[in-house]
């Protein structure tokens, strides 16, 4: 299990969530919208969740329907 990074996200890319994240799994580039979570670097402490100042991190488990697609795209950004 690990912490997805949703819509909200898009656009609006702000860094608190990559400031407080303890084991730096939190990525993007300048092409990108949004951030990205690396479901293997992931521990699942939710710091990130908790400061998004959109709400648009959670717990796998807690992806809203609407989202769902977020939980593949935040995997694929790390396959690259």
């Amino acid at each position: 299990m690990t912490y997805v990074i949703a819509e909200p996200c898009i656009g609006v890319k702000d860094a608190s969530c990559v400031e407080v994240c303890p084991v730096d799994c939190i990525h993007s580039d300048e092409e990108a919208e949004q951030y990205y979570i690396d479901p293997d670097e992931c521990i699942d402490c939710g710091v990130c969740a908790e400061v998004c100042p959109v709400e648009a991190i959670f717990f796998e488990d807690d992806l809203p329907e609407q989202w769902a697609d977020f939980l593949r795209i935040n995997r694929e950004y790390f396959q690259k």
